[in-house]
């Protein structure tokens, strides 16, 4: 037999990237590949069997539960040599400070990972709230997307973060659904594919790792899985063709990881309760062998209930891993966990390769970040890096392109500067933002509830629903008295309709005798000057809702003005 070792180099290399390579750096080529990949290889040798498994693991890391909770974090890093952190609540410096000391303490430089969908306020009070997937799902021009992960992603640089748990692609199609609502980008499956791909090259193009989230679909859940386990009882067909949708139509785009929720899903795993994160036939058989998946594939929090009230710890993270997952996350008992993987591949339960697959695909994502590369952070200024215009400039013009116009029948709006309007502001939230703004063009005189006999007939009056949305998990219903309210101005009035939260809340509210009615998706300072603006005609009107919200407001209904 002739061998050819250029042919077998060229082979191999080619085998190589389709076993190992999903995450692809922007500026990246060829020789970049085969570099991370010798990198990979040459460590994989030199680690110990317990430093190889202590790569699978990715812990949380609070700073704002004492000492006590740091040194137990501490320890996993010295004595565990855990392969990186999520970081939580709540001090972005002292954050920092913390990952100057364990990076310099890790072999292995740890993978810095984050729950960032709206951007790091999500973890840090201090820095800037982008808007929620759902509000950027009306948006029409997908390259803000794009530009709102980029600077998510120099956000996350100037942290130590090289990882976004983001974004959720689940199809959002069931209106009372406790865990996902405003973090999906709709119900139609199109635009929450366009919208996932934009946003996870936002962040890729910048060094950040993004993770598609939750496979294979928590859309149409009813139960918060943090609290039990949720079941998608639907079939195959449906599954196909909205579920696991957006994930198919991804796989191959290069987006650097996949998150496995805690779902029961009896279509796709035949054995009863077994959760979606510990299934062989979903993650193994599904997700890499039949989908082809290359990327990183991590678990959703093992802390969560769905899974944990099943499972003891530590035999969470040994059937995780055997399902198929690179990387367990929040693991209850690290210690626990390793031993038992270590025992299971003693035994010959787990093979070489199996472990190699994993702990190689980590080494080599952690060498195309630029990890082996990495410096200490410098925590001056932090929270103005975090926050600050340039932030809020990018925010208020998505706030813009979310404003959805659902009718217009009188034609009143632009709203005229010579005109006296009134406002009547309901729900709970705060609303003075939005009337400054108006004022700045025309004349806005507040009514409260009890005043509202007082506004002449006939006039035209402005009616704010503001949604507390401080978390995306808040309720969208509208009380009674505010249902009712709105029915008694329509009867004497011109109403202009404008929805300061989720599109949900117009689910049983009858709009036929309003005028006009906007969805402006959210209630903070920025969308409601964004609303503002928008009434006066100083932006268009662009957005369409990204959710069915009843039989006549279908996802996509929308006037552009």
């Amino acid at each position: 037999m002739i061998f050819n070792k250029n042919i077998f180099f060229a082979f191999f290399s080619i085998l190589s990237i389709n076993i190992f390579g999903q995450y692809f750096p922007k500026n990246g080529d060829q020789k970049l590949y085969q570099k991370a990949e010798k990198f990979a290889d040459s460590l994989y040798q030199q680690l110990s069997l317990d430093e190889k498994i202590g790569q699978l693991y990715i812990v949380a890391l609070y700073n704002n539960r004492g000492e006590e909770e740091i040194q137990k974090i501490r320890n996993l890093v010295e004595n565990e040599k855990i392969g990186g952190l999520i970081l939580m609540q709540d001090d972005a410096e002292k954050h920092i400070n913390l990952l100057n000391e364990f990076q310099g303490k890790s072999r292995v430089k740890m993978m810095i990972g984050i729950d960032g969908e709206w951007g790091l306020f999500q973890r840090f009070p201090a820095a800037h709230k982008f808007p929620w997937a759902m509000t950027l799902g009306a948006i029409q021009d997908n390259s803000l997307i794009y530009e709102m992960t980029s600077k998510i992603a120099e956000d996350c640089k100037r942290m130590g973060i090289y990882w976004d748990f983001a974004p959720v692609v689940d199809v959002n199609t069931n209106p009372s659904n406790p865990i996902i609502g405003n973090r999906s980008f709709g119900s139609d499956i199109n635009n929450v594919i366009a919208k996932g791909l934009a946003y996870a090259q936002g962040l890729q193009d910048h060094g950040v790792l993004a993770s598609m989230k939750h496979f294979p679909g928590h859309g149409d859940t009813n139960t918060d899985s943090h609290l039990d386990l949720p079941v998608v009882s639907h079939n195959l067909e449906r599954l196909n063709s909205v579920e696991l949708a957006p994930f198919k139509a991804l796989l191959d785009k290069k987006i650097g990881g996949v998150m496995v929720a805690h779902l029961y899903v009896p279509t796709l795993e035949k054995k009863k309760g077994i959760p979606a994160s510990v299934s062989y036939e979903i993650i193994t058989n599904l997700l890499k062998n039949t989908y082809q998946y290359k990327g990183l594939i991590i678990t959703d929090a093992l802390n969560m209930n769905a899974i944990a009230k099943k499972f003891s710890p530590g035999e969470i993270d040994l059937r995780a891993f055997k399902a198929g997952n690179d990387i367990m996350l929040f693991s209850q008992d690290v210690p626990n966990g390793k031993a038992l993987i270590k025992s299971a591949f003693e035994k010959g339960e787990i093979s070489e390769n199996r472990l190699a697959e994993s702990v190689k695909k980590i080494l080599k994502t952690k060498f195309l970040l630029g990890l082996q590369d990495l410096k200490p952070i410098n925590p001056e200024n932090i929270n103005a890096d975090l926050n600050n215009a340039s932030h809020a400039e990018i925010s208020e013009k998505l706030y813009a392109n979310a404003i959805t116009l659902l009718k217009d029948e009188k034609n009143l709006l632009p709203l005229i500067c010579s005109k006296t309007y009134y406002y009547v502001p309901l729900e709970e939230a705060p609303f003075q933002n939005f009337v400054e703004n108006l004022n700045l063009g025309t004349t806005i005189n507040v009514i409260s509830k009890e005043e509202i006999s007082q506004i002449p007939e006939n006039s035209t009056v402005i009616v704010g629903f503001h949604k507390d949305n401080s978390t995306a998990y808040k309720p969208y219903k509208i009380s009674q008295n505010s249902k009712d309210i709105l029915a008694e101005l329509s009867k004497k009035h011109n109403v202009i309709l404008d929805v300061f939260g989720s599109p949900y809340a117009l689910k049983d509210i009858d709009i036929a005798s309003i005028s006009t009615v906007l969805v402006s998706y959210e209630n903070n300072d920025l969308s409601l000057k964004a609303s503002a603006k928008a009434l006066l005609g100083k932006t268009k009107i662009s957005g369409k809702l990204p959710v069915i919200v009843n039989d006549n407001l279908k996802a996509g209904t929308g006037i552009e003005k």
